[in-house]
């Protein structure tokens, strides 16, 4: 999936990085693999987190703006930028156009049916950290218990929207 991130950031920041005078032409590539890893931190660290309804809502909507995942990935992609020795002012304004732009066009290309190059499945298994990269429930179930199934008890009602609600919201 990271590859794929890295190519998706490639193909739309050609005026924002790559033509920008205020990013060294040598460091067009670390900036793609800040941004790119930005993104994908930020949204492994909200499914762990929990914040499986906030995804939900950015997959779903497809609207990025405001999002917590769009104001945390662009806080890393700053952070990142300043370690590249961009100046705090260049990198505000770069995660303000980059960060918002690339994870729209994500959740579009997961929700387009032609187009095969990000699967939610298959993000979701990467960002879960399954070792195949297949979306699997026990993958993300493992990320809220320590790795290990918990069984319901005997009786128990399932919990109305709990994460399992939240990732079917996903696939709707």
């Amino acid at each position: 999936m990271l590859e794929n991130l890295n190519q998706l950031v490639r193909e739309n920041v050609q005026d924002t990085v790559v033509n920008n005078s205020e990013v060294p032409n040598e460091q067009n590539e670390e900036v793609i693999q800040a941004a790119s890893g930005s993104i994908f931190d930020s949204l492994k660290d909200q499914l762990a987190s929990g914040n499986v309804g906030g995804l939900a809502e950015i997959f779903n909507s497809g609207n990025a703006e405001g999002s917590a995942v769009t104001q945390q990935a662009a806080g890393n992609f700053t952070d990142k930028l300043a370690g590249l020795g961009i100046n705090a002012e260049t990198a505000k304004k770069l995660a303000a156009t980059v960060i918002p732009v690339i994870i729209g066009k994500l959740t579009q290309k997961t929700a387009d049916p032609n187009d095969s190059s990000f699967n939610i499945k298959d993000v979701l298994g990467s960002l879960a950290g399954g070792s195949d990269g297949k979306f699997d429930v026990s993958d993300v179930i493992g990320m809220f218990n320590g790795g290990g199934q918990q069984s319901n008890q005997a009786g128990a009602a399932p919990a109305e929207n709990g994460i399992l609600d939240k990732l079917k919201g996903m696939f709707n």
